[in-house]
């Protein structure tokens, strides 16, 4: 009989996350999704996650920016932030739960009860770790840069090692992960399509501004085309 060749080829990644208890919705299932492309999408574009954990038999929500590298997130903040102080001090970990959502439009029912909203949302359960390896600490801090406005982090000052010591980085692996959505126009009731109230969706959109140079800016400095393209949009 041939025996099987060994080899250490990186094994392809799924195109999705395996639903868990907690990532499969108690209402609205059908709005859950696991795709793991959809996640990331999802993920890239937001600025702002809300991260969930337990203090003193508390919980506690905090919202703060975030980064994506891969199959990981990463948060930063102060030394002395009372979370991050608590992701190195719990072993192995701070379990957390980590939250980004879009709204995207405002759905008028004829009926207040069918009011609802239009959105794109991601919930990530997993165990928060403190990140301890400069290398990685780097890269963390460049994809949080990034993230907020890409190419941003080759166009200034990387963090000094003072600037570095006072900054905490902690890693959420995305393994325990859900995406919903609700997408479409008005659910109401047959009986109500007569009633004399305007019905329908209202689109919400983001924009940027013209950005505007800070006053002291260095003379002959312009402005970097990845902010123009940004402003564009």
């Amino acid at each position: 009989m041939q025996g099987t060749k060994e080899t250490n080829a990186p094994q392809p990644v799924s195109t999705a996350y395996t639903p868990t208890d907690r990532t499969v919705p108690t209402r609205s299932a059908e709005r859950a999704a696991y795709d793991r492309e959809l996640v990331h999408a999802i993920l890239d574009e937001g600025y702002v996650c809300h991260l969930g954990f337990v203090r003193d038999g508390a919980p506690v929500v905090l919202p703060t920016l975030y980064g994506r590298v891969g199959e990981r997130l990463y948060i930063h903040g102060s030394t002395g932030s009372r979370p991050l102080r608590m992701t190195g001090q719990a072993d192995p970990g701070l379990p957390v739960c980590l939250t980004v959502t879009h709204l995207d439009g405002l759905v008028l029912a004829r009926s207040a009860f069918h009011h609802s909203v239009n959105y794109r949302s991601v919930v990530v359960h997993g165990i928060a770790y403190d990140v301890t390896d400069t290398e990685e600490r780097r890269l963390a801090l460049d994809a949080l840069v990034d993230h907020v406005v890409p190419g941003r982090a080759a166009d200034s000052r990387p963090a000094n090692k003072k600037e570095l010591a006072a900054t905490a980085v902690i890693r959420l692996d995305l393994n325990e992960v859900s995406a919903k959505l609700r997408t479409g126009g008005v659910n109401d009731e047959p009986e109500d399509l007569t009633l004399p109230h305007w019905a329908g969706v209202v689109p919400l959109r983001k924009g940027y501004d013209i950005p505007v140079a800070d006053a002291g800016l260095a003379p002959g400095v312009e402005l970097p085309g990845y902010l123009a393209d940004l402003a564009a949009r």
